[in-house]
């Protein structure tokens, strides 16, 4: 039993069996009590399904950690480019991808656990296939998937920017990469109503969609704040960055592209900066994912400012935190700054703002935060929608359209 087990840690090493279980036993109680699992299938799968046995390089402890992944891989330059999840980003996934009997699924991106739960789900009806572009996890699920007997799995090596047509249509597809954009064949290999779920990233910020295709698009039901390891392969997506003139060592970075003319910020530090705070405040741990989302999809240019104590001098900070959001129109620049209060229980939303009329520029920043508090916060956030590129805007509705390499994705805004 367990013979590939065996072969990767020595006898001493072998995992106390019972321990297993109580650990796993007791991170789903956790994942339970956070509502991060909701569904009794899930549940059951999460219960049964032996993943410490996918690391064995990694303590029982660390992988059943409910809210930490277990890094398997790296590069040349230490970023991590594999992963078993953490089983409570697992358990969000696979609540979003809402996974029957007898479905047929695709899993993008694998390890070994997270189809061992698919498999569970489907059960012996239903078919998984999971597929990497990496050999290396590959292989890690293929031992896996066969030392705790789910051999029916289909683990594929190849590039999934085209799916996988063999197996299609899928009841679902559930990709746990990081995506910038979604090709044409995860929709057109999804049945009708089919399901995909994907960590998406739109205008540098990660979500996990659960979409249903509908009329040959795609409709939002879900989404959740998640970090996963960026796609590899056709997909891949690298950030554009620039170095902001005047503020040398100071990189904005933009996930959907630079501004048309950015020499018309040449100089723009050489203007006044103009202050002002918002009145906004939010309590420490309160998630702020709408509020990214919404200034990211309210001014014309967005990224973000990575800034260093050492640097917030001159024109430039201090920001109050490491890092700031940044809006860019034409030669007008602003980012954002945060002060709390002395028991640093809540923040206060300021910016700062350079440019011709930077006074009325930090005023409309301003603005949009206060839209944001009056409207929008509370909500579950944006209505998106994915159509294919080349849609002509008659046949798109929403407040924001991106448009990307293969798709223009709606976003609108609900108001409370």
């Amino acid at each position: 039993m367990y013979t590939q087990h065996e072969e990767t840690r020595p006898m001493a090493e072998q995992p106390d069996e019972n321990q297993a279980t109580e650990l796993r036993n007791t991170a789903v109680d956790q994942l339970k009590e956070g509502d991060w699992i909701t569904s009794p299938a899930i549940e059951a799968a999460m219960r049964k399904v032996p993943r410490h046995l996918a690391v064995p390089e990694a303590s029982l402890e660390d992988a059943y950690s409910a809210y930490n992944a277990v890094i398997t891989q790296e590069d040349e330059h230490g970023n991590h480019i594999s992963s078993v999840s953490a089983p409570q980003i697992q358990a969000m996934q696979l609540e979003q991808a809402d996974i029957g009997p007898g479905d047929n699924v695709l899993e993008i991106g694998t390890n070994g656990p997270n189809a061992a739960y698919l498999a569970e789900l489907v059960g012996h009806t239903g078919q998984v296939t999971t597929v990497d572009i990496d050999p290396a996890p590959a292989d890690r699920a293929k031992r896996f998937l066969t030392e705790t007997g789910y051999t029916d799995v289909n683990v594929i090596v190849a590039d999934a920017e085209n799916g996988l047509a063999e197996h299609a249509p899928y009841d679902a597809i559930v990709v746990t990469v990081g995506a910038w954009d979604i090709p044409p064949a995860w929709i057109d290999q999804l049945k009708d109503d089919g399901r995909l779920v994907v960590p998406l990233r739109i205008n540098g910020l990660t979500r996990t969609y659960a979409f249903i295709r509908q009329a040959g698009h795609l409709v939002a039901t879900s989404a959740h704040v998640c970090g996963f390891v960026a796609v590899q392969g056709a997909g891949s997506h690298t950030q554009q960055v620039m170095q902001l003139p005047g503020a040398e060592g100071l990189t904005l970075r933009f996930d959907e592209g630079l501004p048309a003319d950015p020499s018309l910020l040449d100089g723009m530090l050489n203007s006044a900066r103009a202050e002002t705070w918002t009145g906004v405040t939010v309590a420490s741990q309160e998630p702020i994912g709408t509020l990214q989302m919404y200034l990211s999809t309210q001014v014309p240019n967005f990224c973000f400012m990575s800034t260093k104590p050492d640097q917030a001098t001159g024109k430039i900070g201090p920001t109050g935190s490491s890092w700031s959001m940044v809006a860019i129109d034409g030669p007008h620049f602003a980012y954002t700054v945060v002060r709390r209060d002395t028991e640093k229980k809540t923040a206060e939303y300021g910016v700062h703002a350079f440019g011709p009329d930077a006074a009325e520029f930090a005023e409309h920043i301003a603005d949009i935060f206060r839209t944001w508090s009056e409207k929008v916060r509370g909500t579950d956030g944006p209505r998106i929608a994915v159509y294919p590129a080349g849609t002509p805007d008659d046949r798109i509705t929403g407040d924001r359209i991106i448009t990307k390499k293969h798709s223009r994705i709606s976003i609108s805004w609900p108001t409370a």
